[in-house]
């Protein structure tokens, strides 16, 4: 009786201590991560049924700008916004349309693009922050490159969050998506379970690839490999397999530096990203290829890529095929529309199993960049694909200055019902802000992607120089954590299932929610000891483990 005397006095205890997070969760509005890619006849209704929108304040009427006044935003809300969009116009079938913000102290130049069409109505979404509150503030639609177009504009929504439930949604998604529940039942040979035997349980690798860029620097620094090794379970090479650092000339291939980091990449059981065939920036040729037209051009891009994919077949998990290409176009002006599907069809026939992913700079940063809008992304993806290429992914950078999260999770929803591999390649923040800023907006980066469902991997682009890294550093030279790198530790520990001691229940069985990944089990029970493993891979079920003692 003392023992269930002191377990309900427990449980009101807790009860009382969790009630107002209990509520609030209730109560939270839940994200939803609906996107739409095809245009529509009729648009779909609004998402959170409008938001905070009124009817009243949507425009009737198509315009050049159709504009939403907004009153009483408050600053750090996270506000998700979506809007269904159409052009209406004579002379012209599609437009890139944007929608902006206006308030009291500042504007927003972006919080959203569409590729928009006439005749049907196509699916925009974003959002924004605001550093400062607003007493009236006005959402506007207008064609990005200036022209005077009607818009259309139907089932607008605007759905505030505030910090506290944006970060209840993520933690939700985490535990929905990156997490699942483990029972663990333990019984004799004659099938009788056991009770009080005590379990341990240690978390030994880790599903969620989540790691960073090396450079040459890391061959023969110990200390730089332990550091790596001890963190990460995913890399990319920074430089050593682009086209200017293994064949500076023509002719001259040397594979050394790209082996020999190889090689402790398989020692360390590491997943591996290539990083990349051809880069469409001009600037990132080699010299002399940059000289090339014609047959000799053709010629050289053939023995690259038959070159690097037979040395390599099956040792990369991915490959970033023809880089940056909504940006430049280097090889298609030289050999023609086909040369980036030509790319794209060779390396998939010199290494099948291998992603080949499309890699791009300002999709996830700013939907300023008319070059590389989520639609453009997605219009080059579905080329690709008519054109028969058969093993594709999305490859986001992720160079950020300061994140825009509402619109960063709106894009990631938008590419995610593409249903494709989907990862953030290249992360880091800018230079120009402080080492305690670029930590602050690099930990809301990682959690916003970790959160995000239709995301599968992280890499971050901090590989370690004698002069520092590209724009942020994890450490400094000696290996001390800077405070991006206390931020990247931190998470790490948060995503990873801590060890797990306790002893099975009257029905012989331990229950616990585990991070995906594989597990070490020991079980004892008198004199009795039993070691297994088990791999928790994502389900919705629970998944049951059965030891035999």
């Amino acid at each position: 009786m003392k023992d269930a005397s002191a377990f309900i006095s427990f449980l009101v205890f807790f009860l009382l201590l969790c009630s107002p997070w209990i509520a609030a969760s209730l109560d939270d509005p839940q994200y939803d991560h609906t996107a739409y890619t095809k245009c529509k006849e009729e648009p779909e209704k609004p998402l959170y049924n409008g938001g905070i929108l009124e009817p009243h304040q949507l425009p009737q009427f198509a315009s050049s700008s159709p504009a939403l006044l907004l009153h009483n935003l408050t600053a750090s809300t996270k506000y998700s916004f979506s809007s269904w969009v159409k052009i209406e116009s004579s002379d012209s079938d599609s437009a890139l349309v944007t929608a902006s913000l206006r308030t009291n102290h500042e504007t927003y130049d972006c919080i959203g693009t569409v590729a928009a069409k006439s005749g049907c109505w196509s699916f925009l979404k974003g959002g924004f922050t605001l550093d400062l509150p607003s007493n009236s503030a006005t959402l506007s639609f207008q064609s990005s490159d200036g022209r005077y177009i009607a818009i259309a504009i139907a089932s607008t929504s605007l759905q505030p969050f505030t910090d506290q439930q944006w970060r209840r949604n993520q933690q939700d998604m985490i535990n929905k998506v990156r997490k699942r529940a483990v029972m663990i039942h333990v019984s004799n040979h004659n099938g009788d379970r056991l009770q009080g035997v005590e379990i341990n349980v240690k978390q030994v690798y880790k599903d969620f690839p989540f790691g960073s860029a090396i450079a040459k620097t890391i061959l023969g620094n110990e200390a730089y490999q332990s550091w790596f090794v001890e963190r990460f379970n995913a890399a990319v090479f920074e430089n050593e397999l682009k086209w200017y650092a293994t064949e500076p000339y023509p002719g001259q291939i040397n594979y050394t530096i790209a082996d020999e980091m190889l090689e402790f990449i398989r020692a360390n059981r590491i997943v591996t990203r290539g990083h990349n065939i051809f880069w469409e920036d001009p600037k990132y040729n080699p010299e002399w290829v940059q000289n090339l037209s014609g047959p000799q051009l053709e010629s050289a891009v053939d023995t690259r890529i038959q070159s690097l994919m037979s040395r390599y077949r099956e040792e990369f998990v991915h490959w970033d095929v023809s880089n940056e290409m909504l940006h430049f176009d280097f090889y298609e002006q030289r050999l023609g529309p086909n040369a980036t599907l030509h790319f794209f069809q060779t390396a998939h026939e010199s290494d099948p199993l291998a992603t080949l992913f499309m890699n791009e700079f300002n999709v996830l940063e700013t939907c300023s960049d008319a070059n590389s809008t989520v639609d453009s992304y997605i219009s080059r993806m579905r080329e690709l694909k008519r054109g028969g290429v058969s093993m594709d992914g999305i490859g986001l950078e992720g160079h950020f200055t300061v994140p825009n999260l509402p619109l960063m999770r709106a894009i990631l929803d938008k590419l995610g019902t593409l249903r494709l591999p989907m990862w953030l390649t290249e992360v880091d923040i800018s230079s120009t802000l402080s080492k305690e800023a670029q930590a602050l907006h690099l930990e809301e980066v990682l959690r916003e992607g970790f959160s995000h469902p239709s995301l599968n991997g992280i890499m971050l682009w901090t590989a370690l120089h004698p002069n520092g890294c590209y724009q942020m550093c994890l450490t400094d030279a000696d290996f001390r954590n800077l405070p991006a790198g206390d931020v990247v530790d931190s998470l790490l520990g948060e995503w990873r299932t801590k060890e797990v001691n306790g002893k099975t229940n009257e029905h012989g069985s331990y229950s616990f929610e585990g991070f995906l990944g594989e597990y070490e089990v020991s079980v004892m029970h008198g004199d009795q000891t039993a070691n297994s493993t088990f791999a928790l891979s994502q389900g919705v079920e629970t998944r049951h483990v059965t030891i035999l003692l």
